[in-house]
């Protein structure tokens, strides 16, 4: 389960066609200029790697990132072998529900930030600081621990 890539660049993650196709979705569902979606899904892949490594830490995406891994999930086949290839296990993305959801949310960003400083990834301040609300899940997204023993997802 180890990752040969260059940690400075999360981007050597995945190929460079599909790093181009999922920013050019973002740009298109999410009117954002293509230098936002390049570093949303760099921090997206970062994220996802700090996952990686810390099983069942209930690691939460802030709200842009959330946009990368909403992005990233269309793609299941891509996701999944990136999974499987970082992983070793499927990284399933588990919405809070909202009557879970209080003022946790920024410390678990902070956690979220302190372990992908710990696994030495780059960390893009500006894309971690609160922003408007997940219409899908309220901005509560994380890493299923209780899924973090299954190697296959839905």
């Amino acid at each position: 389960m180890t990752m040969t890539t260059d940690r400075a660049d999360p981007r050597s993650m995945i190929s460079p066609g599909l790093f181009g196709r999922l920013t050019d979705r973002i740009v298109r569902d999410h009117d954002l200029p293509a230098s936002m979606a390049e570093r949303t899904m760099a921090q997206t892949l970062a994220f996802l790697a700090t996952c990686a490594r810390n099983p069942g830490a209930g690691l939460a995406p802030s709200g842009r990132v959330d946009i990368g891994w909403h992005t990233f999930l269309l793609y299941t086949r891509e996701y999944a072998q990136f999974c499987d290839r970082v992983a070793g296990r499927f990284i399933h993305h588990l919405p809070d529900e909202e009557d879970d959801q209080q003022d946790v949310g920024a410390e678990r960003i902070g956690v979220t930030v302190a372990a992908m400083r710990a696994a030495g990834m780059p960390v893009d301040t500006d894309l971690w600081i609160p922003t408007a609300r997940c219409s899908q899940c309220y901005a509560g997204c994380a890493d299923d621990p209780k899924a973090a023993d299954h190697t296959s997802g839905a």
